[in-house]
């Protein structure tokens, strides 16, 4: 056994997306650009409808995959092939935007908590103009674990014998969303091969040695296994990894390609009423 240690701290920064909506962002900022695979992680929050309803309207996308999962709230989903869903508490959503999609997501809800987060996760050069393709689950079709004192929701990937609902064939994500008791600890193997984060949103948590509050990512070192220990309010935290692509990664804006000329290409492509190829196929329940 070879535990992981934390490579990296990098505390979230609130900054403006959409049309206003206030998120912490921790992956995609100055202190940490990229985590190969991992492109972006956004965790927004708030129960000040001002600062939500308006949502995030129609932006457009190109050469990778959104994971959106929501913890409060819920939001609606419109794409411009005329896919529509409705992302309530709990539930999880994979977009593979790959050779193009346009689309919007707003609150459906005028008051309360609005919770979740979003990672984009990249896409290999073969697969950046691939079909657009989702997956969508209720929080009903995510499975639960409870494994020594952790109650552990698996959205992808695999954990305790037990599959997840979302699968990620590029890069074999595994997505967990940990709750821990005051002092409750909490094992997993996790393979060397593949690059790990930690994000803790609720409490506090301590792993190899270090204390993690909460607005914090850690970047995992080498090893084969992680644990990481609640402190005394307890701990809600996500485990996330994938294994790299080790390509050149180009981005601007919504679009994520492999060199300038592709990105040029997209932006045509956009104003030219282009962008958006094939329509996608939806998967779920």
């Amino acid at each position: 056994m070879n535990l992981r240690t934390i490579r990296q701290r990098v505390p979230a920064f609130e900054v403006t997306e959409g049309a206003g909506v206030t998120v912490h962002r921790s992956i995609g900022t100055p202190a940490l650009k990229h985590l190969d695979p991992f492109l972006m992680l956004d965790h927004f929050g708030s129960d000040n409808p001002d600062e939500y309803i308006a949502g995030f309207p129609e932006h457009p996308h190109r050469g990778f995959i959104t994971f959106t999962y929501m913890l409060d709230g819920h939001m609606e989903h419109r794409d411009s092939m005329g896919n529509r869903g409705d992302l309530q508490a709990g539930g999880a959503q994979w977009m593979k935007a790959a050779s193009g999609v346009i689309h919007s997501e707003m609150p459906k809800q005028t008051d309360g908590l609005m919770r979740g987060f979003q990672l984009w996760i990249n896409l290999p050069a073969r697969d950046k103009l691939s079909d657009p393709a989702y997956q969508e689950f209720s929080a009903a079709a995510i499975p639960e674990v409870a494994h020594e004192g952790a109650r552990v929701r698996v959205l992808a990937g695999a954990f305790a014998g037990v599959r997840g609902a979302i699968e990620d064939p590029a890069t074999d994500v595994l997505y967990l969303d940990v709750a821990l008791a005051p002092g409750g600890r909490f094992d997993a193997p996790l393979a060397d091969e593949r690059n790990a984060f930690v994000y803790v949103f609720e409490g506090s948590a301590r792993l190899a040695g270090e204390t993690l509050p909460r607005h914090t990512l850690a970047v995992l070192g080498e090893g084969d296994e992680v644990q990481i220990e609640a402190g005394g309010d307890g701990a809600r935290l996500i485990l996330v990894a994938g294994r790299p692509i080790g390509e050149p990664v180009v981005q601007h804006g919504p679009f994520v390609m492999n060199t300038r000329e592709e990105i040029e290409q997209a932006f045509a492509d956009y104003r030219d009423g282009r962008l958006v190829r094939t329509r996608a196929a939806m998967t779920g329940h």
